[in-house]
């Protein structure tokens, strides 16, 4: 039975793993990311082109990632220099649920959702 204090709709991220996790990784440009990142290692440039990010949003998600261990960064120093990212094991995790995703938006959005 819950206390008069609290409900069971109030739960806080520590009690439910689907928003702790969605704090993790729920937000518009970190899913696009890490879902890029799924076919493999790219360049910062190319990360931008195929995302639509901004240079400063982009540069800010991939440090986040980083620093939450779902992205490793490798830094090429040959002329061009080059920045290289890909998915850490743990980022390459949730290649399942990504397709979910996809798997439920087939058969639950239409053609104008899936445009936006």
């Amino acid at each position: 039975m819950s206390s008069p204090e609290t409900t069971p709709h109030e739960q806080t991220a520590d009690a439910c793993p689907v928003i702790a996790s969605l704090e993790q990784i729920g937000s518009k440009w970190r899913l696009a990311v890490l879902h890029e990142l799924l076919d493999g290692e790219q360049r910062f440039n190319e990360l931008k082109r195929s995302t639509g990010a901004n240079a400063r949003t982009l540069s800010r998600v991939l440090d986040d990632l980083g620093e939450m261990d779902f992205v490793e960064r490798r830094l090429e120093e040959d002329a061009p220099i080059a920045t290289y990212y890909s998915l850490t094991a743990k980022g390459e995790s949730l290649e399942p649920v990504f397709g979910e995703i996809e798997c439920w938006a087939g058969s639950w959005l239409d053609e104008d959702d899936l445009e936006e």
